[in-house]
């Protein structure tokens, strides 16, 4: 088994662990999707629905965490996204309208990118560690998205086609899970099919390796937060389509603890270095299943960031390979030990 294996083994199993524990609570309908009114649905198939905003978030932040930074402003970027749209909408006369949809929908993408690259910029040109410079924006950037909307939470129409961002279908298929998915393939590509994924590897491994043998960190370093950024004001859009609406305080609150987690049950160091894609959407699906969990076993919901807690805890111990060869040296066979070979007698002279 290579590594890349070893790294996901652990995540699959605890999910796996998840379901059953959830098939025996509420029987095998939790599994098996069931469709709706020409609309994919079921407890598993709700889960991915939910999930698609924290999967886009935990994407990006697996190329920023790729290269030793990490994003704490991702929940208030998603805040400021969802604010523009949803202004933008009710601000208009007919909110049903195409062009009004696709210029709100640029507009928050471009400015969350902006947003992002803003970050990279102070991490990368102006050496502000990635904490401080994301921290910044982390608690300012949801007094923006209360300026945006003048301290209330904008609702958008139902009939408008911007809800259908969250609340729609293609092929039956919930069209967040589609764009998830697009997303997810689109970065995969580009980082496993290309340089750039080794680039970034190596930018996170060793920066000054990095620089030494002419990689361009810099311009990397800004491209990753904006990506980041542009993750979260995409996931943004959706929760705000779903909801109809913008809430500039609790809108995707927290967020971006949970797409820290995500990332690291999913084998992704925070030290930088090697990154797993498929490792954070398993940890993404984890955390959903896992909050999915919690009522089904009849536990209140103050378990739920207990319950995450643990999962990580446990992800982390059994990813660790002297924790592991820790555990199972008892189990270990001794090595013999043979009795060593007579000394030869020297004859006497």
């Amino acid at each position: 088994m290579n590594a890349y294996a070893k790294r996901l083994m652990w995540p699959v199993l605890i999910l796996l662990a998840l379901i059953v524990v959830n098939i025996v609570a509420t029987g095998i309908d939790f599994i098996v999707p069931s469709v709706n009114d020409g609309r994919l649905g079921g407890a598993f198939v709700n889960i991915l629905r939910r999930s698609a905003p924290l999967l886009l978030i935990a994407l990006g932040m697996t190329l920023v965490i790729a290269t030793k930074g990490i994003d704490l402003s991702v929940g208030a970027v998603y805040a400021i996204g969802a604010a523009i749209a949803c202004q933008m909408i009710i601000d208009a006369p007919d909110q049903s309208a195409a062009g009004l949809i696709f210029t709100a929908v640029a507009v928050a993408l471009l400015v969350t990118a902006v947003i992002g690259a803003w970050n990279g910029t102070m991490v990368a040109y102006f050496g502000i560690q990635p904490i401080v410079a994301t921290l910044i924006l982390m608690i300012a950037g949801r007094g923006i998205a209360q300026l945006i909307t003048g301290g209330q939470i904008p609702k958008v129409e139902d009939s408008s086609p911007f809800t259908q961002l969250g609340r729609g279908e293609i092929l039956t298929i919930p069209l967040p899970i589609w764009i998830a998915a697009l997303v997810f393939t689109a970065i995969a590509l580009l980082t496993r099919k290309t340089a750039l994924g080794m680039l970034l590897e190596s930018v996170g491994g060793n920066p000054e390796a990095s620089r030494l043998a002419g990689i361009r960190s810099k311009g990397i370093t800004v491209l990753v937060y904006l990506v980041c950024g542009l993750c979260a004001g995409l996931a943004g859009l959706i929760g705000a389509a779903n909801l109809g609406s913008a809430d500039a305080n609790n809108g995707g609150l927290w967020i971006e603890l949970d797409a820290i987690l995500a990332v690291v049950i999913g084998g992704t160091a925070l030290l930088g270095g090697r990154f797993y894609l498929l490792g954070t959407t398993i940890g993404v699906v984890i955390i959903g299943t896992l909050e999915d969990t919690i009522i089904n076993v009849g536990l209140s919901s103050q378990w739920q960031f207990t319950a995450k807690a643990i999962v990580v805890f446990a992800v982390a111990l059994l990813q660790s390979p002297e924790f592991r060869g820790w555990i199972l040296k008892p189990f270990k066979p001794k090595p013999e030990v043979s009795a060593p070979a007579p000394a030869e007698e020297v004859p006497a002279k």
